[in-house]
């Protein structure tokens, strides 16, 4: 880069982060732009158009599907074969559907609604929720990774950090029922999943439990509004999860893409079931046995989009622990890829990077 393109590319990256101050003051987040009736959407929300959606992607990936798993014979003799469709789909997709999975669908509907609801209430409500401030444990934000580089995403957010510990008044009333409940069988199930992850590993079935790696949940309500001009921006943009294992609930909406074989496959909303997906120290601790997949949120013009994602990390006191590829998974002929890292050292350097599409894993690799 010469002297003088560092300087123009400078000049844009501070009209950038003016205008994205300008935008968070405002406390509306993306809907707010929407309930203005903008036409054209600001900028900032521009994504450079090697990273959009290609219309020649939508007819190269047909016949490839996340696969879908039933747990309705975990109890019938069916354990060992679920387990080997985790490992397989752990090994190649890193995705899986989960049905008949234990929490029921008219809770899963209620909440989706009660996260709709939040986000359309009158501003004048939603503010009174809006923080920046990340130790919060319950707040209203928008665009919570945004780098002066890189494009915003066309999402608002409703966190609720260590879930299973809040009060039930420190949730906003809207979804205060729906999302206490839903957390307390979300437990339950990420326990079941970390039995039979822990089993596909050929270990335990309590190994990962043990070691602590999957103790709590954080929930993040998502909200992507309709978008104006969704062949521009993205809803959120390609990344991989920061944790060890997600669980998602998405609407019937769509929008939801993972990047698989390199090309980018549609996750149709399937009703009632859940997503799991694994994060990147997942891939870290089994020493690229289990995959961390990119995965991205299109944007879409006609409907707005809800989904509710549970991160299942280490408990809060356990941030600064170090982890590592776990020693019963390594041998001579399969020697740790990874320096132990910790979940505070991974998030910070995981926010540094900002979404740019590429994986943080490879900063933590040994040479």
């Amino acid at each position: 880069m010469t002297e003088t393109s560092a300087i123009v590319h400078n000049c844009l990256e501070d009209e950038r982060a003016k205008e994205f101050k300008e935008f968070l003051d405002t406390k509306a987040g993306v809907k707010g732009l929407v309930d203005a009736r903008l036409v054209k959407i600001p900028r900032i929300f521009i994504h450079p158009p090697e990273n959009l959606p290609k219309p020649s992607e939508d007819s190269c990936c047909v016949g490839l599907q996340v696969p879908i798993i039933d747990f309705k014979g975990l109890e019938n003799g069916q354990r060992g074969a679920i387990i080997d469709k985790i490992r397989q789909a752990a090994e190649t997709w890193g995705f899986f559907q989960v049905v008949n999975h234990g929490i029921p669908g008219s809770l899963m509907d209620d909440l989706l609604d009660d996260v709709r609801q939040f986000h359309e209430q009158p501003l004048e409500v939603r503010k009174e929720w809006y923080s920046r401030d990340e130790t919060k444990k319950v707040r209203y934000y928008s665009n919570g990774f945004f780098n002066p580089s890189m494009a915003a995403q066309w999402k608002d957010g409703l966190s609720c950090v260590e879930a299973q510990q809040l009060e039930e008044e420190q949730i906003p009333q809207v979804c205060r029922k729906s999302i206490s409940e839903y957390v307390k069988h979300v437990i339950q199930l990420k326990e079941t999943i970390s039995e039979l992850i822990s089993e596909a590993l050929g270990l335990s079935s309590d190994c990962l439990a043990r070691a602590g790696f999957m103790k709590t949940v954080s929930l993040a309500c998502n909200y992507y509004p309709s978008c104006p001009e969704p062949e521009l921006t993205l809803g959120i943009a390609s990344h991989s999860d920061p944790d060890f294992l997600t669980l998602l609930l998405q609407d019937d909406i769509g929008g939801l893409q993972i990047l698989h074989q390199s090309k980018w496959i549609d996750v149709p909303p399937v009703h009632g079931a859940l997503i799991a997906n694994l994060g990147d120290f997942m891939q870290l601790i089994t020493n690229d046995k289990f995959k961390s997949v990119a995965h991205r949120v299109v944007a879409k013009r006609a409907s707005s989009r809800v989904s509710i994602s549970s991160f299942v990390y280490p408990s809060f006191p356990d941030k600064l622990k170090t982890f590592g590829p776990m020693k019963e998974l390594l041998s001579e002929d399969n020697p740790p890829l990874y320096r132990e890292t910790s979940v505070a050292e991974y998030a910070s350097y995981y926010r540094l990077k900002g979404l740019d599409g590429s994986s943080a894993l490879p900063h933590f690799r040994l040479s």
